[in-house]
């Protein structure tokens, strides 16, 4: 029988991703699809974005990583205090669309130990609905975040074992 590997997914400060991939992958039109309206990144406008998120990261209770799947650039994730939450995001290059439930367990777990009790999770509603979501939510409500629309999950964090 044919083991199958499991995707090796590393975390580090999204500086230490190669930027260009970085920049290629957050530009791509199938990505954008599902995330706030804005201008293509420029090698100077993601250095800025990224000097932004290394801020958020330092900032209390807060998390922001770069993410590799077998040592190929795949995305970010965060944990971000905005609109009065701590929300969690997560964007992936879509050829790594299947690691997301792992990276979404993964921030989970940065949750608890943040000392988190509760996170948001927006979906831009160009997403479908996840059903694994509506079942841990403890809410589900339509948002307007940006002028844009978006289906919210309140999660409560489970702590740690």
């Amino acid at each position: 029988m044919d083991r199958i590997e499991s995707p090796s997914i590393e975390y580090s400060q999204l500086g230490e991703l190669d930027q260009h991939a970085l920049l290629a992958m957050l530009n791509k039109d199938r990505i954008r699809t599902h995330l706030v309206q804005h201008d293509l990144f420029t090698e100077t406008t993601l250095a800025a974005w990224v000097a932004e998120k290394k801020a958020v990261d330092a900032a209390p209770g807060c998390r922001v990583r770069g993410i590799c799947v077998n040592g190929a650039v795949a995305g970010w994730c965060g944990i971000q205090f905005e609109n009065d939450a701590y929300e969690l995001a997560i964007v992936l290059d879509e050829s790594f669309w299947g690691v997301g439930i792992a990276v979404f367990k993964d921030m989970m777990a940065w949750a608890a130990e943040l000392g988190h009790t509760r996170v948001v999770l927006h979906l831009f509603h160009t997403r479908p609905e996840y059903r694994f979501l509506r079942k841990m939510a403890s809410r589900v409500y339509e948002s307007t975040l940006f002028g844009q629309q978006y289906t919210s999950y309140e999660l409560n964090v489970p702590p740690l074992n």
